[in-house]
């Protein structure tokens, strides 16, 4: 769900999150008292999610301070009660206290159901606060016995959330009652939003701008009507008042306490596109291979920065870590060190060897994005499946290394051998091509001694071109098929 814009004015066109929606009218319905949190990226919607499917029915509102202390959170909460009506609202010492603070009004209102909804709560539980344990005997020792609320609770800090209050072992063990991860835009929704906002866009455009920035519903409310997608980009990242100029920052420093150590993690992955295992992160980012890398691991995989993948006939500590996010892949690619002056800078590198091999590996993570689509387009969206990547080193009985991205391995025992291709036109497969995936067959079921049927599978931007080799591949998925539900 995001709103259209149309001249930069607030319309009432809702975008996409209608599972979301439901969800929240349904627990907004309830006889009981409900508890929810959400959680996803920073950016993709959850405040605005909230605002707009039950805006009309709060009763009390709250938003955390970036990097402020106790006392500082503690006047905002005071703040926000006289916002919600509460006259004199006390000046409170504690999170206890806080809480307490709101029963009144909870108490004295004639809603059928009380939403509160508090917002960027990581920000909350702020060092020897107790902010987590007053949240507890909130709900705990007051709310969950009554039949009326309906409280709503949200963050960046994805990681904050899921372990400090959904997968908590202390009192509030299994007391969420919902739970809600909200994820980016498909390309399907950003072609919608983008329809609904004017900005005249093919679905070449999109996939760029969906390269480029994901489907991350603020970066799209930005862009501009009357501009191509590559001057979007320019104004946007490369102008010297860009709104996304400094958005790499920003993001990582707002979500982590310690970004650096992340940062570092980050860089690591970035260098390597096929993805590091655990002890290649650890040197490559000089972290100690402890807990504390389990931890930023962990934090990055829930906030959607980096996928975790095991690799076919490997053992799980073996397995792949690999950067994810588009936008941050764009920011290694071309913000990072970039000295450059030139506002039209993106526009003047389409084209460039260096266009051409970043696009190459966005529209491999695009369809990493889009697994369902590539399922229903092969025929297999009821079928079980567990998609893997498969690597093997030189071997002087086997041969040379091989490498395949996205295995699907099927449980109507067939495996989908994927191949992803970026090009403006149809894809023609030469003989090298040809060959190679012919030997990367071979060889991964010589090596894992695999019996299913193996599926060529093609996955390109426009189609492949019919020549000698397009025969040898059994499955081809376009991009127009990325954009199905």
């Amino acid at each position: 769900m995001y709103l259209c814009t149309q001249n930069r004015k607030w319309t009432n066109m809702l975008i996409g999150r209608k599972m979301e929606s439901s969800e929240l009218l349904k627990l907004c319905d309830s006889d009981r008292s409900e508890f929810v949190a959400i959680y996803g990226r920073r950016r993709v919607g959850k405040t605005y999610l909230v605002n707009e499917v039950l805006g009309d029915r709060m009763l009390f509102r709250h938003s955390g301070l970036s990097r402020d202390d106790m006392e500082g959170q503690l006047e905002g909460w005071r703040s926000s009660l006289a916002d919600a009506g509460v006259k004199d609202p006390p000046v409170v010492k504690s999170w206890i206290e806080a809480f307490d603070a709101l029963k009144p009004l909870i108490r004295s209102s004639r809603k059928r159901k009380k939403v509160i909804f508090i917002d960027e709560m990581p920000w909350m539980d702020t060092p020897r606060s107790n902010f987590v344990s007053a949240l507890e005997f909130f709900w705990n020792g007051w709310a969950s016995a009554r039949h009326d609320i309906l409280l709503v609770v949200c963050g960046s800090a994805t990681s904050w959330i899921i372990n400090k209050v959904i997968r908590n072992h202390g009192g509030l063990h299994n007391r969420v009652t919902a739970q809600i991860a909200l994820e980016p835009f498909s390309l399907q929704e950003c072609e919608q939003y983008a329809r609904a906002q004017g900005l005249g866009m093919n679905r070449r455009q999109l996939m760029e701008g969906y390269m480029v920035m994901g489907g991350v519903p603020y970066y799209w409310s930005l862009l501009e009507r009357g501009k191509s997608i590559a001057q979007n980009i320019d104004t946007l990242f490369f102008a010297r008042n860009g709104k996304l100029r400094n958005e790499f920052t920003e993001l990582y420093h707002s979500l982590f306490k310690s970004p650096e150590d992340y940062i570092g993690v980050i860089t690591a992955l970035s260098k390597r596109k096929s993805g590091l295992t655990r002890n290649d992160i650890a040197e490559g980012s000089h972290t100690a291979n402890n807990g504390r890398l389990t931890t930023i691991l962990a934090d990055l995989e829930q906030c959607g920065f980096i996928r975790r993948f095991s690799v076919v006939g490997k053992k799980s500590h073996d397995a792949i870590y690999q950067l994810t996010d588009h936008f941050t892949l764009f920011y290694f690619q071309f913000m990072e060190g970039n000295a450059s002056e030139d506002e039209q800078f993106w526009s003047k590198c389409i084209g460039r060897p260096v266009y051409n091999t970043w696009a190459g590996l966005a529209f491999e993570r695009l369809c990493f994005s889009h697994i369902e689509q590539i399922k229903r387009a092969i025929g297999i969206a009821a079928v079980s499946t567990n998609v893997f990547a498969w690597r093997a080193a030189a071997d002087e009985v086997y041969g040379p290394g091989a490498q395949i991205d996205m295995l699907i391995d099927r449980q109507d025992q067939v495996v989908n051998l994927c191949d992803m291709k970026y090009s403006a036109a149809p894809y023609a497969i030469d003989k090298e091509l040809a060959d190679s995936l012919q030997y990367r067959r071979e060889r991964f079921i010589r090596a894992t001694k695999n019996r299913k049927a193996i599926h060529l599978t093609m996955i390109t931007a426009n189609g492949l071109l019919r020549n000698a080799y397009a025969g040898e591949i059994q499955c081809e998925v376009t991009a127009d098929e990325l954009f199905g539900k």
